[in-house]
């Protein structure tokens, strides 16, 4: 009912919202009379408060037309290479010739992104980085109140299941980055390929800011899944697709949840964050303003997670801690990191992380301990919080770099 209600609101919402984008362009276009009047800059600045805390936020585009190689500029083209029920593996492919790309010897990259709330858009600047140097792929998570229920249920199985597809579909010679969340699955998906001695094994893995143990330092994303039964979430958060979407009737965890939950995190960090916009659009500080715009238009843009796979990834990642303790079994295959030996292993923590706390990325160090110690690596990136990992100048000018030295080091 929950769902329903949500939806009501929304609708009820929209024509205000509308109305209140309206006015603030009539108070701040050039072009409007109205413009130029005393305090419009301020009625401008306020309407259009009221429209972004209010509006409904579309999927954003990735954006990304062309990079630059050496000193020429290269066109991407945004290709669909997979296309599943609940995932598109999209591939940015360089507009070059054939024969030119190839000479580059680029390596190709399956970057996992996040199925925590969030699109995949929100690693634009991770994928925008890598792009000169490295042939890229994502994993762009579709958003589960989109999949008609005749798709069937997904799982966190099938999440690793779709990973080894993905990373067979790329070929041999891949590199796997994976950012926060997937950090789990990944490990799961190459341990069972390992364990399988698939040929299509990728040359090395990379992870950031994952909980694969989440007993080392708890956060309060940790907290919250310990402290609450399963039964809880069981009964709390998941709710039924409305009529009005193609998933209708398919159980999930609502983006809208999702979203209260990331903000309640940090509520007055937010509250200031709007309140610094207001008064950048009264002073007229436009760059200011986009800024927060660019910001808000990610974070804001939320997806529905089906519900069988959320509640298994709290069970067993954040509650019976399956894989640290070497109990995860998929489908009478056990999951095991030390049966990989040939992948090269790096692993990223953020000094400032609050979301994965110190220590639970690297415990794949020493879970994987059939990987040599000469393939194996890990950094802390200093002053660096839990999106200053794969976004921001940290991640441009420190992490990124050496990501690519250690892809490049095990290619």
């Amino acid at each position: 009912m929950l769902y329903q209600l949500h939806e009501m609101n929304r609708a009820m919402l929209a024509p205000m919202m509308q109305w209140a984008e309206a006015v603030a362009t009539l108070f701040s276009s050039p072009a409007s009379a109205l413009a130029h009047l005393p305090y419009a800059q301020k009625v401008a600045a306020g309407y259009e408060l009221l429209y972004r805390l209010g509006k409904e936020y579309e999927k954003p585009e990735f954006n990304i037309t062309e990079t630059r190689i050496g000193e020429e500029r290269v066109g991407i083209d945004e290709v669909i290479a997979v296309d599943k029920p609940f995932c598109h593996l999209i591939h940015f492919k360089k507009a070059m010739p054939a024969k030119q790309l190839a000479a580059l010897k680029q390596p190709k990259v399956l970057l996992v992104a996040p199925l925590s709330g969030h699109h995949a858009t929100l690693l634009r600047d991770t994928v925008r980085s890598l792009l000169p140097d490295h042939d890229v792929y994502i994993t762009d998570w579709v958003d589960a109140r989109m999949v008609p229920i005749e798709a069937g249920p997904f799982h966190l199985h099938d999440y690793v299941y779709y990973v080894q597809d993905f990373i067979r579909e790329i070929g041999p010679g891949s590199h796997v980055i994976s950012v926060c969340q997937p950090t789990v699955p990944v490990l799961a998906a190459v341990s069972l390929m390992a364990s399988a001695k698939d040929r299509m094994l990728p040359k090395s893995m990379t992870m950031m800011g994952g909980p694969i143990d989440g007993r080392k330092s708890p956060t309060e994303v940790n907290n919250l899944a310990t402290e609450k039964p399963f039964s809880w979430f069981e009964n709390t958060v998941i709710y039924s697709v409305p009529q009005n979407h193609p998933g209708a009737g398919r159980k999930v965890y609502p983006g809208f949840l999702q979203h209260a939950g990331f903000v309640a995190m940090n509520p007055r960090r937010h509250a200031r964050s709007h309140w610094d916009f207001y008064m950048h659009l009264r002073e007229g500080d436009n760059e200011s303003a986009e800024m927060h715009r660019k910001f808000y238009d990610e974070y804001n843009a939320v997806l529905d997670l089906p519900a069988e796979f959320y509640l298994e990834t709290i069970k067993i990642v954040f509650q019976d801690f399956n894989l640290p303790l070497g109990t995860w079994v998929i489908e009478d295959k056990p999951v095991r990191p030390q049966d990989i030996k040939t992948v090269a292993l790096f692993t990223i923590e953020g000094e400032l992380d609050d979301i994965s706390g110190s220590g639970q990325t690297a415990a794949a160090q020493d879970l994987c301990s059939g990987i040599p110690r000469e393939k194996k690596r890990h950094f802390t990136a200093e002053k660096c919080g839990h999106f200053g990992i794969f976004s921001g100048r940290r991640w441009r000018e420190i992490i990124c770099p050496q990501i690519g030295e250690f892809i490049k080091a095990n290619n």
